[in-house]
């Protein structure tokens, strides 16, 4: 799994173009202020392990994350140009989900982008050391 986390001021997005045809319709788009921002490609051997255990990895770096930055949203973004391994779309999506969960049992605001859309993106993010981290999971 591949993790490009940015600490944001403001990120805001709206459906583009559908890419997954059984995706649900979607028409509107969020804004999200001060929070944890999540590109994840969740990546093919990532299904030789169960998706608790690639869960757990995750929000336990998206918790880290989150404290380094004094802010307690966490936006998941489903974001597969990060490694040319890719996850099959019900593993990715029940991984997401099962984060989500945990994130918001340890008292995180989350949101996750609609999966399954190319979206238009406005980030505002600032320029220092801890605000942007990457990382192989």
């Amino acid at each position: 799994m591949k993790v490009l986390v940015m600490y944001v001021h403001e990120f805001s997005y709206k459906p583009a173009e559908k890419n997954l045809e059984e995706a649900e319709t979607i028409n509107h788009g969020d804004t999200i202020t001060d929070a944890i921002l999540a590109f994840v490609q969740v990546e093919q051997e990532d299904e030789e392990k169960d998706v608790k255990s690639r869960e757990k990895k995750l929000v336990n770096h998206l918790k880290w994350t989150a404290r380094k930055n004094n802010c307690k949203r966490v936006i998941l973004h489903s974001f597969a140009h990060l490694s040319e391994s890719k996850a099959s779309v019900g593993f990715t999506k029940a991984l997401f989900d099962q984060a989500e969960i945990r994130l918001q049992n340890a008292d995180f605001e989350t949101t996750q982008t609609p999966f399954g859309y190319f979206l238009d993106l406005k980030i505002d993010a600032p320029g220092y050391s801890l605000a942007r981290i990457w990382a192989t999971l």
